[in-house]
């Protein structure tokens, strides 16, 4: 299956900690293969989510780029698809069943915005989804997308590697210790 990555756009080291952190970890857990995040060069944060990774297990893939256009050009030159998520675009129930043939054969690049996000994204994208057509939360959308996209599937994903792991229960929480060792991307 070709891969999922997901751009995050301008992040701020002193407003964006919190909500970089959790679109990370939403890609991380909802399947995509890794995250770049452009914008203010945060290695503590690169770091906080590999140690997620080492913790919990599977391959995934956190780095830095400064130049979110060359990450772009980059990504058509190798023939990636670019999904811009905006509430400006096509519905995501009238656009997801195209995008979701095209991915059998392309890898996604899913871009996700902070602050404001640079009206030539809206030309570059080769598509622009809207979850919603109201202001929403990136980390929503970035969600529901990858959700939408996979179909569910990625909710039964195994993330092996990890330290720990989570023994789902009816009740109460039961986490327990693996044999499993980190295995580097």
């Amino acid at each position: 299956m070709p891969r999922i990555i997901v751009l995050r756009l301008g992040h701020r080291i002193g407003r964006d900690q919190r909500a970089t952190t959790h679109v990370a970890l939403v890609a991380r857990a909802y399947g995509a293969d890794g995250v770049i995040i452009s914008g203010e060069r945060d290695d503590a944060l690169i770091r906080r989510v590999m140690g997620v990774v080492e913790t919990w297990g599977g391959r995934f893939e956190a780095e830095y780029r400064g130049d979110w256009r060359r990450v772009l050009r980059e990504w058509r030159m190798r023939g990636g698809l670019i999904i811009h998520l905006t509430m400006y675009g096509i519905n995501l129930p009238d656009i997801i069943d195209e995008i979701r043939e095209r991915w059998r054969e392309r890898d996604i690049l899913v871009v996700v915005g902070g602050e404001k996000v640079p009206g030539e994204l809206f030309h570059i994208a080769d598509y622009n989804v809207a979850v919603t057509n109201q202001p929403h939360s990136e980390i929503a959308a970035l969600a529901t997308f990858l959700d939408w996209l996979q179909e569910g599937r990625e909710l039964r994903r195994e993330f092996p590697g990890g330290r720990l792991k989570v023994i789902p229960q009816r009740r109460g929480k039961k986490v327990v210790e693996t044999q499993d060792r980190y295995i580097k991307p």
